[in-house]
């Protein structure tokens, strides 16, 4: 189990990127959800330990973070927005030379394990190509392997999907999820369709804060009956964003299809419809404007 307890890191100019954020995340697949900016990030770090909190506590299976980060780093597989390779060397290569950064010294060992991992993260084939010619799903797949490596406790994704195509982010998420059965994955994602499906459990962060926490179903089951979709004009669009709490709007048809969230149907030509956690996470927000 991770736990945060009262977590704040502030900015120089008094701005809060985590504003006491407290989570009990347990093995399998957690996702953080949020846009960009809400410090989704900041936090990934502060677990990380690449940063210190201001205040508060992480407990990794009891064992104090912030107090001894070293034992969370030999636990830790970290996969960030971004991450460089060297644009010559062969996924084989670099894989075994992370390995060995990992502490994997004894060479039977070490072959072993990064066999293993290009295996099961489909790169076998591709092993002998540079990393910086593999397509995005593809680099990203490696990013996992390397994260793997050293039988982590906590692996920490951050916006791992983002600028993938459907095939590519179906393929790693099915990867995330095999890997979450017997380790803490968090999700760092600004999609909610990475996370509807494949996650345990989860929180929205918004400006700093944690706005819900919990199951996704359970999340979603709350705005069952209160859940509305209509379309109308672009003339029509604003004075409705003014009497009603609009969650969402996408052109279909050319025309405006929005989703709106009351108790009782908020004019003629709506009709209630099944919620989605894009609804809740829509909500979230606009509460915490």
């Amino acid at each position: 189990m991770l736990t945060l307890r009262h977590l704040n890191k502030i900015y120089v100019n008094g701005v809060y990127a985590n504003n006491d954020i407290s989570l009990d995340i347990p093995t399998g697949l957690f996702g953080l959800l949020g846009p960009n900016g809400a410090g989704k990030s900041t936090l990934m770090r502060t677990i990380a330990t690449l940063q210190e909190p201001d205040s508060g506590t992480i407990h990794l299976d009891g064992v104090d973070v912030l107090r001894d980060p070293q034992a969370l780093r030999r636990k830790l597989g970290y996969l960030p927005q971004d991450f460089g390779v060297y644009p010559k060397v062969s996924a084989l290569e670099l894989l075994d030379h992370f390995a060995i950064l990992k502490g994997l010294t004894q060479r039977g060992e070490r072959k072993e394990a990064v066999e293993a991992l290009l295996q099961q993260t489909n790169l076998w084939e591709a092993r002998k190509r540079a990393v910086a010619s593999y397509s995005g799903g593809m680099r990203q797949r490696f990013g996992i392997a390397q994260a793997l490596l050293g039988a982590p406790r906590l692996i920490i994704a951050d916006e791992p999907t983002a600028g993938l195509d459907p095939d590519e982010r179906n393929r790693f998420l099915n990867l995330l999820a095999r890997v979450s059965e017997q380790v803490i994955v968090i999700l760092s994602t600004h999609i909610v369709e990475d996370v509807t499906d494949l996650c345990t459990r989860m929180a929205v962060i918004g400006k700093g804060r944690v706005l819900v926490e919990g199951e996704p179903k359970a999340a979603i089951a709350m705005l069952r009956g209160r859940i509305w979709r209509g379309a109308v004009s672009d003339a029509q669009l604003p004075e409705l964003q003014q009497r009603f709490t609009v969650l969402s709007s996408r052109l279909v048809g050319g025309k405006p299809q929005i989703n709106i969230y009351a108790d009782q149907q908020p004019d003629a030509g709506f009709t209630q419809v099944e919620p989605g956690l894009e609804d809740v996470y829509f909500l979230q927000l606009r509460e915490a404007a």
